[in-house]
Formats: C-alpha cells, structure tokens, sequence
C-alpha cells in the first residue's frame, strides 16, 4: 500500500497511537518495535480495541483486513509524517541545541500563540518517533509549528529535518552534552549544524543569538545563508535584573516586565523568543506578556518556597555546559539565606565523565557554598576539589541525611541528570 492511501486512511482516523494501553475508537495504530518489545504481537488487541487498522512490518501477524502490511512501520511513520507536513504552507520553525530546547520552545510558542495558532512538540517527543507523531497530530488549522529536534550523534538532526522540512531554524546554544555519541566537542558542532546545513540548502531562515560566538561562526562558515541576527542591534530587550527573577524594558512597547524565571541564561532564552515573535510581526507588548508570564514545569528551572527554604530545582537533565550555567546564576543569587547545592551525576559522557566531573568539582569549590551534597558514583570525582562535601551513592541514604538536616531558611539547588531523579528530594526539604 502507497503513502497515499495510507493517508487517506490517516485523515479518516481519530490520531496515531503507537502504545495499545492509550488506543481509543478510530485509532491508527503503528506497531513499532523495541529493544524489549516488538508491537506487532499487540496489533490484533489494538483492532480489538477500536483501532481503524494496525501499521505491521511481520507476515505472520497479519490476520485482519485492518491490518496494513508494509516492509517498516518506523519508516512508513516518518513518510507518513513527512506526507502531512507537505499538505502545510506555513512558517516551520526547527529548533535544536545542547541545552535548553524545551524552554526556548515553550517560551516561543507562549509568544506566538498571542497572534497564531500554534502547534509545537509536546513534552521533549524530539527523536526520532517524536517528531513524526508531532507532525501527525497538527491539526488542519495550523499556522506556525516548532518542531524541537533532539540529538545524540551525527546525522540525527540531518534525519529528522527530512521529516519535517523546517522552513525556519534555531539553535539554543552548542554544549557539552552527549559527548559520548558525537565524540566530543566538535562532533556536537558537526551534528547541531546540520540544522544550517538543511536550511541552506533549502533557502530558509536561521535566527541567531549575536552573543554567542560559536553560533556566529558557524553561520559564516556557510556563506550565503539567510541569517536573522538578534541580542545586539536587532529586537533587543534591555535587561534590568537576572536575580532573584528576571526584568527587563522593552522599547517597543515602552514597559518593565518581571518573569517568574531566574538567571542569564533563561533571558537569552527570552530574548530569542521575543526577536522571532518580532520577526512574525507579533505585538511586542503581548509577546513580553506571555514571556513574563511563563511558568516552566516538569522540573526544569523551577523555583518553589517550601517553608522558609527557596528551592530553585532544574533536575530535568545535565550536562557539563548546564551545569556550569545553573550554578554560575546560583553562585550569583543575591540572598541573605545559606546556600546548599545537590548535584547529581552528569550522564553520556563516555570518556569524558572523569575529567568533566572533577571540572565540575572544581567550580563548585569556588563558591560560597555553606553544604555541598553530591549523588551518583560519577561524582566521586568532583570530590578531590571538595573534600567537605557530602557523597551518597544510594538515594535511600541520600533522603534520610535529608529528613534528618531539617533545612531552614535556605536557598538549595537541585540539579542532576534525568536517569538520577534528583527531584526526589523535594519531599524530604
């Protein structure tokens, strides 16, 4: 069967859903498969179910007129995806980045939404069956979509913009994260800079921060791309306070705004969101409001006052780069109350795991840190530039020392990788 008349079988259903424990009535259910499953075994219960018909790549499952055969469903997802992104004539944006993706998304769609209707990828779907069935659930009504793309190794963001075709692209930022699947450094400039490469090719619009030079240079590195450059003389905020909450003036509409959310960083990230909703011609007083008032969830840079202690908790990832940012705006937090960092460990470093936690180590050691507590075994090597911090390798052990401490009218960092689930914490403060 054509992609085309999988399409029409598609748009004569409710949505795609690719896990039967959520399949509702008129489904189309895509049986993709895992390291520990193969989704061909459940197509029979999704049809059962109320599915419409089951996407399936094995013969012997095949028992059902609903049942669609094809040589792979993960490809006939991604060319199902890519088919309903060519029935759209609207802006595309493709976002990627070491760091920050998911705000700078949130952040743009809250600008945006004040003039378009908007459809962005929910959560972080931002791989490689992500951004297919971001694709697929944007409704018919669409007038800008943001596709955050996520990667691990080279060619991942090169992949992921033939699905989705951006017309439009950022990069957040060039970090050290995932250095273990691009081998380094450079390797994660190569992979992020597919994203250029796409859009040069396909004569769309980058937006870039002119404060980063990394960024800048590798867009001059492709000469001839349409380049959008914001942060110095092009849609500028003018910054007023990054602590103990972001503020900033806008000369367009000639007012102070104060967001709920702390650090330099996070205003870069407002910054860029506001030069695009510019460039979309969105009111400039209306795209400061919906960038004030954005509150992030899902732990990422999130502040909360749980008795009289103020918890700033950004436990949703970790990197090297991130790392360095949150406790560089913790180190520079304006607080009479003591300040306790946790840390979690820093994952897919590879070879770099070592070097960049005793790196880590070092840097919290040049703050003015009244408890330092480290977590994970990886952290054992931030230890030899903090000899009075507190190590745990077990979270068992890690709640009770914190039960115990009682901690009042403090100001406490929390931030660790995902797989670490520093978050845990917080119900022990």
């Amino acid at each position: 069967m054509s992609i085309e008349e999988i399409y029409q079988r598609f748009k004569n259903s409710n949505k795609v859903c690719t896990d039967t424990r959520k399949i509702e009535k008129y489904d189309l259910f895509f049986a993709l498969k895992g390291d520990n499953f193969n989704g061909n075994e459940y197509a029979e219960k999704a049809i059962a179910d109320g599915a419409n018909y089951a996407i399936i790549d094995e013969e012997a499952f095949n028992t059902s007129d609903q049942c669609i055969l094809v040589n792979d469903v993960l490809e006939t997802l991604q060319l199902l995806a890519n088919h309903h992104r060519k029935t759209f004539d609207i802006p595309v944006i493709g976002l990627t980045g070491s760091n920050g993706k998911t705000t700078n998304k949130e952040l743009l769609k809250a600008a945006l939404s004040t003039k378009y209707k908007v459809h962005a990828t929910l959560g972080n779907l931002n791989n490689h069956i992500g951004v297919p069935l971001t694709l697929l659930a944007m409704p018919a009504d669409t007038e800008m979509a943001i596709i955050e793309m996520g990667a691990n190794h080279q060619k991942e963001i090169a992949e992921l913009c033939k699905i989705a075709e951006p017309s439009h692209g950022l990069i957040t930022n060039i970090g050290m994260a995932h250095l273990e699947g691009f081998g380094g450094i450079e390797g994660v400039r190569k992979g992020k800079g597919e994203l250029l490469d796409y859009l040069k090719e396909s004569n769309g619009y980058v937006f870039v921060n002119e404060h980063d030079a990394t960024l800048c240079s590798m867009v001059k590195e492709r000469a001839m791309m349409q380049v959008v450059y914001h942060g110095k003389s092009n849609h500028v905020l003018a910054l007023k306070a990054v602590s103990p909450n972001i503020s900033w003036f806008c000369e367009a509409s000639k007012k102070d705004y104060a967001a709920t959310v702390s650090g330099k960083y996070n205003f870069d990230n407002i910054q860029a969101a506001y030069a695009i909703s510019m460039f979309f011609n969105v009111d400039a007083d209306l795209a400061c409001e919906a960038l004030a008032t954005y509150a992030p969830d899902n732990n990422r840079s999130q502040m909360t006052e749980k008795g009289s202690n103020t918890i700033f908790l950004d436990a949703y990832n970790a990197n090297p780069s991130s790392m360095a940012a949150s406790l560089e705006n913790f180190k520079a937090l304006e607080t009479e109350k003591g300040k306790v960092v946790f840390l979690g460990d820093m994952f897919e470093l590879g070879e770099f795991s070592e070097a960049e936690h005793e790196n880590l180590g070092k840097q919290v050691s040049q703050g003015n840190y009244e408890t330092v507590v480290l977590y994970g075994e990886n952290m054992k090597y931030a230890l030899k530039h903090l000899p009075k911090a507190y190590y745990f390798t077990d979270k068992f052990s890690v709640h009770n020392w914190v039960n115990d401490k009682k901690f009042e009218n403090k100001a406490i960092l929390i931030k660790g990788s995902r797989g670490v689930k520093l978050e845990t914490i917080l119900n022990f403060i």
